[in-house]
């Protein structure tokens, strides 16, 4: 894989996660997602899934690697957000609180790690 593609499918996972994080994430998806098992976080996490797979499919990847990653992603993506969602209402933080931003700011950073750590796995793989 060249420094180029890298680059390319770096760029699709942040405009993917932009798309699904913050314009197509419902309502219902937010207020949900707290909820262990809730299908609005599961619903939140699929689309994330939804979209990884047409990003790892533009690579030479085999779809069913491609589709496995995607589905993994989907279940990681849930995790922290339900993890983040139940320490928010554990701590009573607002956005008005720092711990808030903090907390959404930790989030935020753990799905990039997620990202890093799919476009190693295609780095192996490539």
């Amino acid at each position: 894989m060249t420094v180029t593609t890298l680059l390319i499918l770096l760029l699709l996972f942040q405009i993917k996660h932009m798309l699904a994080d913050f314009v197509w994430q419902s309502g219902w998806m937010v207020q949900n997602k707290g909820t262990y098992g809730h299908p609005g976080g599961i619903a939140h996490a699929g689309l994330h899934g939804l979209l990884t797979f047409p990003v790892l499919i533009w690579t030479p990847m085999i779809a069913a690697v491609a589709l496995g990653i995607a589905v993994v992603e989907s279940i990681l993506h849930y995790h922290i957000d339900w993890t983040k969602d139940r320490l928010l209402r554990q701590s009573g933080w607002t956005p008005q609180d720092k711990g808030f931003w903090t907390l959404t700011g930790l989030d935020q950073f753990a799905h990039q790690l997620t990202y890093v750590a799919i476009l190693w796995v295609a780095l192996a793989l490539l």
